[in-house]
């Protein structure tokens, strides 16, 4: 039962997400798209690390 309750409060949140970014969202630019790409990638490389100095430790 408490499965239940956690996927569907999990597909709420999912609903609510698309239908208020599709309400309220904003198309980015493409200089906007570049830097956030550049940022996430950034991110990746960083959590992969830490991942792999958390798993040899």
């Amino acid at each position: 039962m408490t499965l239940i309750i956690i996927l569907a409060c999990v597909f709420l949140a999912v609903f609510l997400m698309v239908i208020l970014g599709e309400r309220f969202g904003t198309p980015m630019t493409n200089e906007q798209q570049s830097k956030y790409g550049k940022i996430i990638r950034l991110l990746v490389f960083a959590l992969l690390v830490a991942a792999l100095i958390k798993a040899f430790i």
